[in-house]
């Protein structure tokens, strides 16, 4: 935080995890901007379980707050680690990797505070990516599908550098691959979503942590996103109507069987028929029971932490 004794306006939270060789230039560069903006500040580094030097050459920063986790546990999660802990009014994030520009945050901020507007997320939209071929087109194909599944109206949802009112972001957990659909939940949740254009640039050091793996894990996410948003609250409502129709079915289809065999002298003895009726009836209500057991699920439910954080150092 800075010297001033006033709470800060303004919290950076960066997540690294192996990123020994961009820890201090980028920190450089984010006190250098937030002394720019002339207001109370915080720079918050999440180290998310690192296995290289990052811890150790994040303690040579001044200031600095660190967070540092047991083990790696994601981006979202450190993130959401991150934005628990930060204190600031207006709460940044970006990238560890420095290839979101610092430079980009004031502008942002001052889209969030525009006159005669009352946005809350104004997010980066990385309009020249300096990213591998390989990377652009599967960030493409997650687009396509991110806009038939969750429709969030900005056009780069894997940008990390973002600036949120803090209260708007403390409002979600954050956890697997979710930090992507950040703006998706909060629009749905009724806040209003900005972006802007900001730079990005080439990765001078490290490795990227992004694979098929991630990928696949990101789609994943994306599906859950959906379900929980058409299905939060009512979750026996497509279990429930599911398992009524189907036993509901089978339970016609029975009797039609037993009418059948009573009066029209249907031959049911070595047919597969009456099982699959009896199979559909119990699996129907077993439907039904399973929406009644998630709803109990959902109304008693308390928050739980994907992540554990092992000691937070301000210095």
């Amino acid at each position: 935080m800075s010297s001033s004794v006033k709470p800060p306006y303004i919290s950076l939270v960066i997540p690294v995890f192996n990123e020994e060789g961009n820890v201090v230039k980028l920190h450089s560069e984010i006190l250098e901007v937030a002394q720019q903006i002339k207001k109370p500040f915080e720079i918050i580094f999440v180290n998310d379980g690192s296995r290289d030097n990052t811890l150790t050459e994040l303690k040579k920063l001044k200031p600095i707050k660190i967070i540092n986790l047991r083990s790696n546990s994601g981006q979202s999660a450190a993130l959401d680690a991150g934005f628990k802990q930060a204190q600031g009014e207006i709460i940044a994030s970006l990238d560890g990797d420095g290839q979101n520009d610092p430079a980009d945050i004031p502008a942002m901020i001052k889209k969030l505070s525009s006159p005669g507007k009352n946005y809350d997320v104004v997010c980066g939209w990385r309009h020249k990516r300096q990213d591998s071929s390989w990377r652009k087109f599967i960030s493409y194909g997650a687009k396509v599908l991110r806009s038939m599944l969750v429709s969030d109206g900005v056009h780069d949802a894997g940008c990390t550098l973002r600036v949120y009112k803090k209260d708007v972001i403390q409002s979600i957990d954050v956890y697997g691959e979710m930090h992507r659909m950040i703006p998706a939940l909060l629009r749905w949740r009724g806040y209003e979503i900005t972006e802007i254009k900001v730079n990005h640039r080439v990765r001078s050091t490290g490795q990227s942590k992004y694979g098929i793996k991630r990928t696949m894990k990101g789609f994943l996410d994306m599906l859950d996103v959906w379900f929980w948003r058409k299905y939060e609250s009512r979750p026996l409502h497509l279990f429930g109507s599911a398992g009524l129709l189907l036993s509901g079915g089978s339970f016609l289809f029975g009797l039609y069987l037993g009418y059948g065999r009573l009066f029209l002298g249907f031959s049911l003895t070595n047919s597969i028929w009456p099982l699959i009726a009896v199979t559909g009836f119990i699996t129907g209500m077993q439907l039904l029971v399973f929406g009644l057991l998630a709803n109990l699920i959902i109304k008693g439910q308390a928050r739980h932490k994907f992540y554990q954080i092992s000691q937070i150092i301000e210095q």
